[in-house]
């Protein structure tokens, strides 16, 4: 089961930065997923421009020209947006039983530390640096 679908809200979060000309940081929806080469396609991000040729098909003279469209981006560069934080967060999968008596899978949003109010540890906050502030508080 994948973690990102047709659909989703994603969020770039790995390449250049949108001040160099890149996409890092932009939002958009899955319109379209390549399972085989782990690649999805979002709407609004990683545009190209593709030079069409002037061809003859059966309706007709395709126009050509040169069109803008969006290209795929690999699924490990783009992250799962939290409806409720609007956020890049971790998804994660567990076994529910729905109101038939089945078990599915079902995603969710695992915690974040600015979700939960934690903070990373600092210099003050680790184990030796507390050991060192005591041994200086009984000389």
């Amino acid at each position: 089961m994948a973690n990102i679908r047709k659909g989703d809200i994603v969020q770039v979060i790995s390449g250049p930065s949108q001040a160099r000309g890149g996409d890092r940081g932009k939002q958009g929806r899955v319109i379209g997923i390549d399972s085989a080469k782990n690649r999805v396609i979002v709407e609004g991000v990683n545009y190209v421009t593709k030079h069409v040729k002037v061809g003859q098909t059966q309706r007709g003279t395709k126009t050509g020209g040169i069109e803008t469209m969006e290209a795929p981006i690999h699924v490990s560069n783009v992250a799962l947006v939290d409806p409720d934080t609007k956020q890049p967060a971790r998804v994660g999968f567990r076994e529910e039983t729905d109101d038939r008596g089945k078990t599915v899978r079902v995603r969710y949003f695992k915690p974040s530390r600015r979700a939960e109010g934690k903070k990373k540890a600092t210099k003050a906050t680790t184990k030796k640096s507390v050991e060192k502030s005591t041994e200086e508080d009984s000389e």
